[in-house]
């Protein structure tokens, strides 16, 4: 998108604001599809509705500000296979840079989509020993019902397995035939050797209600070491998916590296 005027997004919120702005202007049978897609009742405990079946790139957009003529991107992950979600998100934030985005409602035009398919193979073995984590957004993942104070390898492998499965179920070929057991067993023994993390408070406001919802969560880095081979093409997947709590907007944005 090419800035018309002066675009301001503020800290923490680039993603919140082009949620909010793709959310208001989809057709209405889209909207529910995209934003409120119900479960069938098979869901696993504490997932009342489906996934989403996008998540929003924006986190390089927070507290900066394009003066007219400067152009910035965002990526759209989609999860949903056919021809109409690059079609909507073209005609949606075509109309969005025009009605305005950010702090003060800046106009700007869309000057075209990229798009491309990727894919991982879960079915391959790594060569790998240890790895980096980098948590590039804040991300809160839960064990037992509470946000884990530290990403401990099995709980970032667990959120990560199940968010996948749970797209793949949802948006792809079905969900995958795991050992569930047999593969938590294994992720216990992998451990965290190095953490350098900190918590981020983040809020938004709620034009709609005017509820506060906190979008915060850890940013930062972990090492981890033991037989990973089985788990690197999960969190590989995760890297595109997002991981733990809020992934819509962008929370829980990884990226993986084999050392």
């Amino acid at each position: 998108m090419r800035a018309l005027g002066s675009v301001l997004f503020p800290p923490g919120k680039a993603g919140n604001v082009l949620r909010g702005a793709f959310g208001l202007l989809l057709p209405q049978s889209a909207a529910e599809e995209w934003f409120s897609p119900r479960g069938d009742g098979t869901q696993p405990s504490g997932f009342a509705d489906s996934a989403r079946p996008f998540v929003l790139r924006a986190g390089h957009l927070d507290g900066h500000r394009f003066s007219a003529g400067q152009e910035f991107t965002f990526a759209v992950h989609l999860f949903k296979a056919g021809d109409d979600g690059p079609r909507l998100l073209e005609e949606t934030f075509r109309q969005a840079g025009q009605d305005g985005l950010g702090v003060g409602r800046g106009r700007a035009e869309l000057l075209g989509i990229e798009c491309r398919d990727v894919e991982v193979n879960l079915g391959r073995t790594a060569e790998a020993t240890r790895i980096d984590v980098h948590f590039l957004t804040p991300t809160e993942l839960k064990k037992d019902g509470a946000v884990a104070g530290r990403p401990e390898f099995p709980v970032l492998f667990a959120r990560a397995r199940d968010r996948v499965s749970r797209l793949m179920a949802l948006y792809g070929s079905g969900a995958p035939e795991l050992d569930y057991a047999g593969m938590g067993e294994r992720a216990e023994a992998v451990r965290m050797v190095e953490c350098t993390l900190h918590w981020e408070d983040i809020e938004r406001r709620s034009g709609r209600t005017g509820q506060v919802h906190p979008l915060g969560g850890l940013v930062g880095r972990c090492s981890y070491e033991g037989n990973l081979g089985e788990f690197v093409p999960w969190l590989e997947a995760a890297q595109w998916t997002g991981v733990g709590r809020q992934t819509v907007w962008g929370k829980g944005a990884i990226a993986v590296t084999i050392l």
